[in-house]
């Protein structure tokens, strides 16, 4: 047990001697070595947030590297206020919020031409569907600070430090966005 709490340890350590490599390339103004570690070190947890956000794993895709360029663009301001981390989720939380905004907005509008989503034949799919669709359509009913307060915090991992920088809000205020949300969620699918 003790050789396992080390290596949780040893792993949280070389996380943070990462990001504070990633800091200082930074601070020297070293922009393709620091985005060439960014990708390196964030980019799968990145993607994780943008699926969860999109549902999709080409948009998710495409959503990391646009959160990698908007940083690297963004790099000459950034301040160290809060991790790299959270910084680049907080990047990744604006896009894919813009990103699905402009999405439902198209869908409403080709639902009005016509609706052809097809029907799975397999009852155990369509049952696996309908509870992700529920589960879609409870997050959508959120208000947008409180989506993207529970994603960050639940899908992506982050603490609620980091959600808190990431929203650019203190960190009570993200545990209150966390705790209605899910208060919400629970209510609207019927959980206890």
């Amino acid at each position: 047990m003790a050789a396992g709490l080390a290596l949780v340890g040893s792993e949280g350590d070389a996380r943070a001697d990462e990001a504070r490599a990633i800091e200082g390339l930074i601070g020297t103004g070293d922009f393709r070595e620091a985005l060439s570690r960014c990708a390196k070190a964030y980019a799968m947890p990145l993607g994780r947030l943008c699926m969860a956000f999109t549902g999709s794993q080409a948009e998710s895709e495409e959503l990391v590297q646009e959160t990698l360029l908007a940083a690297f663009d963004a790099f000459p301001q950034y301040r160290a206020e809060g991790s790299v981390r959270a910084w680049l989720f907080g990047i990744a939380r604006r896009l894919c919020g813009r990103h699905t905004e402009l999405r439902a907005r198209r869908e409403a509008r080709l639902r009005l031409v016509h609706d052809t989503r097809p029907r799975p034949d397999a009852s155990e799919l369509a049952a696996e569907r309908e509870r992700a669709e529920r589960a879609r359509a409870a997050l959508s009913r959120l208000k947008p600070s409180e989506r993207e307060a529970v994603v960050l915090r639940f899908e992506a991992g982050l603490s609620f430090k980091e959600v808190a920088i990431a929203c650019g809000i203190d960190e009570a205020a993200a545990r209150k966005r966390v705790s209605r949300a899910l208060s919400r969620l629970r209510a609207d699918l019927g959980e206890e």
